[in-house]
């Protein structure tokens, strides 16, 4: 049984609320809120409004994901993905659209251009050490744990 939180949505005239398209989504779809189309040439963004002002509860974010059709479909995706929206943000969520592809995209409005999801925030007490525990990885980076 899936955990509940509600979260109180403002819509601004004419926005869409955000949607599941199954009982079993994880991400709730967002629609662009525009009163005309935006074109996105190769290799550009764009910041796309939906409309929507969320309070979203303390101990919750949101995280703002790319549609898996529109990668596929058309090399575009959200920029800074995963995005955050944090609990005490107010303001209008937008979406970061980057245009991968190598033909020009257009933005219609109204159309699914991100997913929205809801996750727990575990916030940390950061100390300060003088030496870490040491591990069989220890400081090797990028690439690391990768294997030939």
């Amino acid at each position: 049984m899936n955990e509940e939180c509600q979260i109180e949505i403002q819509l601004n005239p004419g926005a869409s609320s955000p949607t599941y398209g199954t009982s079993g989504s994880a991400g709730a779809d967002v629609r662009a809120h525009l009163s005309s189309e935006i074109h996105l040439p190769p290799g550009e963004s764009a910041l796309i409004p939906t409309g929507i002002s969320m309070a979203i509860p303390d101990g919750y974010e949101i995280q703002v994901r790319p549609r898996s059709g529109l990668a596929l479909k058309h090399s575009v995706t959200v920029l800074n993905t995963p995005g955050t929206i944090d609990s005490d943000y107010r303001g209008e969520i937008k979406v970061i659209l980057i245009n991968h592809g190598k033909t020009p995209f257009v933005v219609e409005p109204n159309m699914r251009v991100a997913q929205l999801v809801v996750a727990k925030v575990t916030q940390a007490e950061f100390t300060h050490t003088e030496a870490l525990a040491t591990t069989a990885r220890g400081s090797g980076g990028f690439g690391h744990t990768g294997t030939k």
